[in-house]
């Protein structure tokens, strides 16, 4: 529910073994967050800052360990990097066939499924018991106010930040087996993939 907060988000899947079902004493939260173009950085840094407060986050540092209850914020994409792109093995395929729309716009939400059609046969969007509502609330409205213009830009142009930090710790987590994404209009960072599924 906290998502409610952060600006330019336009939907929220669960990933993993939350939408796996195979969840284990150890398990943080996989999510993949859809936002608005132009903004990913932004609403990654929000994101951030949000689920820091509640010391809910999971960290690069925590990935060679176990962080049970974190929340995992490893994969942001725009329209543009709905479709993930090739190789699509066996575990990316369950991955995709799992998630689980929690909250966010449902257009949005179908035309990401839409997008994935390398899927055979194709996922068709229906509405989850966990799904819980587009998600909106004054404070991310305003924000999204204030940030969508020439503020918000100046914001995103700080990417830098970010990416300088991604950078330095890419050797420390990602490892050999790591699929790594940081533009514009995707963000992710997949560590070891064999997690979801065992």
């Amino acid at each position: 529910k906290l998502f409610r907060f952060v600006p330019f988000v336009e939907f929220v899947l669960a990933s993993g073994s939350l939408a796996t079902g195979k969840v284990h004493e150890g398990s943080d939260f996989d999510v993949m967050v859809g936002v608005r173009p132009g903004r990913i950085f932004t609403a990654r840094f929000f994101a951030f800052i949000t689920f820091d407060l509640i010391w809910s986050r999971r960290r690069a540092v925590d990935h060679s360990k176990v962080a049970p209850d974190k929340m995992c914020l490893n994969h942001f994409v725009t329209p543009v990097a709905y479709k993930l792109k090739p190789p699509h093995d066996g575990t990316w395929e369950e991955l995709y066939r799992s998630l689980v729309p929690i909250m966010g716009d449902e257009d949005k939400i179908i035309d990401f499924f839409k997008a994935n059609d390398w899927l055979k046969p194709p996922r068709v969007y229906t509405r989850s018991d966990r799904y819980l509502g587009p998600g909106s609330s004054l404070t991310k409205s305003t924000l999204e106010f204030l940030l969508g213009g020439f503020i918000g830009d100046l914001l995103e142009r700080l990417k830098w930040l970010q990416i300088r930090k991604i950078e330095k710790g890419l050797g420390r987590s990602m490892g050999k087996k790591g699929r790594v994404v940081y533009t514009d209009d995707e963000l992710q960072f997949h560590p070891d993939r064999s997690k979801w599924v065992s």
